[in-house]
């Protein structure tokens, strides 16, 4: 017999409602809130990054959020909530991983009012399966192994008759712990640095949290709702003085049967940069536009509203992270429609991570770029909005960080009308070797086939410093240490900038190449660049030097050689 979800949470934790799912959500978040700094701590690499425990909680933030917002005591509507959410919000590889596991937990959920302990397991399993699919190389000491495990221990409990969903979950963890012991013997790099995964560490802070829950655990709203990291903003560096569309209109609709589809057709003539997400119960509606009251007006009729923000961008000076760059923005609205049906056949997208670097995006072609990378790496959702600004057919993004390829590639699953092309560039030297391949005059497919190729001509390196004591091979690494890399790879250490920056030119082979690139950081003297400058042309007075201010933090030198 079927428990109403007023009664299911006083049936112990035999049946899981929607009710009890928002609550070891909840308390899943709160964990991870507080966890957070302690698995950035597990990361293998000392070099000021888009951390693990960072990347995770935002992700996750994100699901619940969007998950507290569901009406109903389905446990599925919730889950395909915190599915919806998790997608939008994903970022860092650990945060899609993340997302993809809770997308397969609502599938193993769906059509589901209430699940019982076996059904949970088993949508446990899903999740782990639909994770594994979403790796193109999955790499086994990660948190995909230690999820897994935690599935396959969860799902061995209950597959033995216990019903108690409480003693499943327990008996996954328990799984899940002990592997995640292993994870330094699965992975060289994490004995080396004495660490277990963080990834997996992670994923059973969430677990623990669930459990906490059904163990009658309250969370604390504050710790859930903390605000603490700054958003990536998009921008695509431009001067404006008005906008046709200067309203920026976000809001929920709650209702049945909504559509999201048809609520997006229906709003597809009243602005730009539109984005409408959602569930049957509950769909957010994101769009820029003249006036916001017929964008209510339409809305209020499909169910009630709920959060809703109106910003005037230009009086708010954000009109930088919003607007959709334009050729004429004089435009009519009539010519708006017209241009809009007239899309041009190409856009670039690309993550920079300074200033001056985005400036350089900008001149060669890049008509958005979202402000990003090392310490904070944008989600989903902020790649989205950069495309959606883009009024081209075929959209091509340029991460420029290995940990924010895999949030790029899920734009194509939110984004309609335009298809969207990841480059995989790692770097920000890759990226400006697949915009000097970019053709116009190409195929999308020949275009994707050319800049990719170009990134095989690029070493790159980075002169960076340690945020804490840690060991890398033979290296050994006290925090506030001048570290250099090469392709993500530490190779060389000192006290001394500008001496590591030429042991790692040297590593880099740079003697026998053609042409050296320098993007100095913000916190670079022009006294400190020119010593580097005049090193290179005193050593090969015939090799091509490029310096530009990139002006990004953290890192002292971005450095290409071709």
């Amino acid at each position: 017999m079927e428990i109403d979800s007023k009664t299911a949470t006083n049936y112990g934790t035999k049946i899981l409602d929607g009710i009890i799912f928002k609550n070891m959500l909840s308390c899943g978040a709160e964990q991870l809130e507080k966890q957070k700094k302690a698995i950035d701590a597990l990361n293998v690499f000392p070099v000021p990054d888009g951390d693990t425990g960072t990347n995770m909680n935002l992700t996750y933030r994100a699901a619940y959020q969007s998950a507290e917002k569901v009406a109903t005591g389905s446990v599925h509507d919730v889950a395909a909530a915190a599915s919806m959410g998790s997608l939008m919000g994903a970022r860092g590889n650990s945060g899609v991983i993340l997302s993809q596991i809770l997308r397969g937990i609502a599938k193993g959920l769906e059509g589901m009012n209430q699940a019982n302990a076996l059904q949970l397991a088993q949508a446990l399993q899903t999740g782990v399966d639909t994770a594994y699919k979403a790796v193109m190389r999955p790499i086994e000491g990660t948190i995909l192994t230690v999820s897994r495990e935690t599935a396959k221990g969860a799902y061995n409990k209950a597959k033995s008759g216990e019903s108690d969903i409480l003693q499943v979950l327990k008996a996954g963890l328990e799984r899940g712990e002990a592997t995640l012991v292993k994870t330094p013997d699965m992975l060289p790099v994490l004995k080396q640095a004495g660490v277990v995964d963080a990834g997996g560490k992670g994923f059973l802070t969430i677990i623990s949290g669930w459990i906490e829950a059904l163990e009658g655990k309250v969370p604390e709203e504050k710790s859930v709702l903390s605000d603490s990291e700054p958003s990536p903003v998009t921008t695509g560096i431009v001067e404006v003085g008005t906008l046709d569309f200067p309203y920026c209109t976000e809001f929920l609709v709650k209702g049945n049967d909504l559509e999201p589809e048809t609520i997006k057709q229906g709003l597809i003539d009243k602005g730009d940069s539109l984005l409408v997400v959602g569930t049957p119960e509950v769909v957010k509606i994101h769009i820029h536009t003249e006036n916001p009251g017929l964008i209510l007006d339409y809305a209020v009729k499909l169910g009630t509203l709920h959060e809703v923000q109106i910003h005037n961008m230009l009086a708010q000076n954000e009109a930088a992270a919003h607007q959709a760059k334009e050729e004429d923005l004089a435009t009519t609205t009539a010519d708006r429609e017209e241009e809009q049906l007239d899309l041009k056949e190409y856009g670039i997208v690309a993550v920079a991570m300074g200033e001056g670097i985005a400036e350089i995006f900008n001149s060669l072609g890049v008509e958005q770029v979202v402000f990003g990378g090392q310490t904070m790496n944008p989600s989903t959702s902020d790649l989205a909005e950069a495309v959606l600004q883009v009024k081209a057919k075929n959209v091509f993004i340029l991460p420029n960080n290995g940990n924010i390829i895999m949030a790029a590639s899920q734009v194509n699953e939110v984004v309609d009308n335009q298809q969207v092309y990841v480059i995989p560039t790692k770097s920000i030297p890759q990226a400006i070797s697949a915009l000097l391949a970019f053709n116009s005059d190409n195929l999308p497919e020949e275009n994707v086939q050319a800049m990719t190729e170009a990134l095989k001509q690029v070493v790159s390196g980075e002169v960076t410093y340690a945020v804490r004591d840690s060991q890398f091979g033979n290296l050994e690494i006290a925090e506030g240490d001048i570290l250099g890399l090469i392709d993500d790879k530490i190779t060389a250490t000192g006290r001394d900038i500008f001496e590591v920056a030429k042991k790692v030119l040297e590593n880099m082979n740079w003697r026998e190449k053609d042409i050296v690139t320098v993007f100095y950081g913000k916190d670079m003297a022009e006294e400190e660049v020119n010593q580097l400058s005049e090193w290179l042309e005193s050593e090969k007075s015939d090799i091509e030097v490029e310096i530009y201010a990139g002006r990004q933090p953290l890192y002292y030198y971005i450095l290409g050689v071709e």
